[in-house]
């Protein structure tokens, strides 16, 4: 249990990845006294051991706290997100409501619009990681790194020199040409954006328009999406080459028809939340500064 007389700069991590799980001892080691609910199990140092509890109950550890900290995203499938590791009976959004109180805080990612309104009306101030922008080029980078080596962990070749295709030129797509670019992969950027495909010329990429994607893909060995909208359907997935792999980092698993992909044996690798499964540590300092300098 922890003690009674916290103070009003002590804050709640609930749920999430290794993300906010890092978090914590770096909350800790700036004087910052945290209780954890719902996070991933760390071995933390003696000089930040004293400073970060654990909480039994949802209601135990908000009680204590008027800074709450949630995963990206906060809420998935109308439940708190936790890492799949985490056990336990899941934590719907309306019992997150009941437990928070008038001018509490809440950090967390992709809060879901009904949730922040619910709070702005009870006084209870929400902050979205990832309406930021800086935030969301740094979850970028690590999401772009992460596919990566997603991509090298499950094919035996090499990226340099390799034919490979990114789908979208947004803020991950932007990333990660300009990352596998530096591994000497030889690039094209597909977009139906006019603008885009612009950009990504300029900066020495080759570009193909959206339209055209079916009838060319077949000449790529790499293929990252991006884009969270069903891309690579039936028509490009019969004209992918069997020596092919396909990174989706789109949400939801709204990039592919994984269904085609398979009866196509095409390999297909959906990979969510690659910060948190590959730079936790990196993204908590900067969550962690996001929260401290909003506090």
């Amino acid at each position: 249990m922890p003690p009674k007389n916290m103070t009003k700069y002590n804050m709640a991590i609930i749920g999430g990845d290794k993300r906010t799980a890092c978090m914590a001892p770096i909350l800790a080691e700036k004087g910052y006294r945290v209780i954890c609910f719902r996070t991933v199990k760390m071995e933390y140092s003696q000089s930040v051991k004293n400073k970060i509890f654990f909480a039994n109950s949802l209601k135990e550890a908000l009680d204590f706290a008027p800074v709450i900290i949630g995963g990206i995203p906060f809420i998935k499938s109308d439940c708190l997100y936790c890492e799949e590791t985490v056990s336990g009976s899941t934590i719907n959004s309306s019992e997150i409501q009941r437990s928070i109180r008038k001018q509490q805080k809440i950090f967390a990612g992709v809060i879901p619009e009904g949730f922040r309104r619910t709070c702005e009306e009870r006084e209870i101030v929400c902050y979205d990681f990832m309406a930021d922008e800086p935030m969301t080029l740094y979850n970028a980078v690590a999401t772009a790194e992460g596919a990566i080596l997603e991509a090298l962990l499950h094919k035996n070749t090499t990226l340099h020199m390799s034919k490979t295709l990114v789908l979208g030129y947004g803020r991950c797509g932007k990333v990660l040409a300009d990352r596998l670019k530096g591994l000497h992969a030889c690039v094209t950027v597909c977009s139906n954006d006019c603008n885009e495909l612009a950009l990504a010329c300029s900066l020495g990429f080759e570009t193909l328009h959206l339209s055209k994607l079916a009838q060319n893909i077949h000449c790529f060995e790499y293929i990252f999406n991006t884009i969270p909208a069903c891309i690579l359907n039936k028509r490009c997935l019969e004209n992918v080459s069997c020596n092919t792999i396909i990174v989706d980092i789109a949400s939801n698993r709204s990039g592919a028809d994984y269904e085609a992909a398979k009866h196509h044996h095409i390999a297909i690798h959906f990979c969510p939340g690659l910060p948190g499964k590959y730079a936790g540590e990196s993204c908590a300092k900067h969550l962690a500064e996001y929260v401290i300098n909003r506090m």
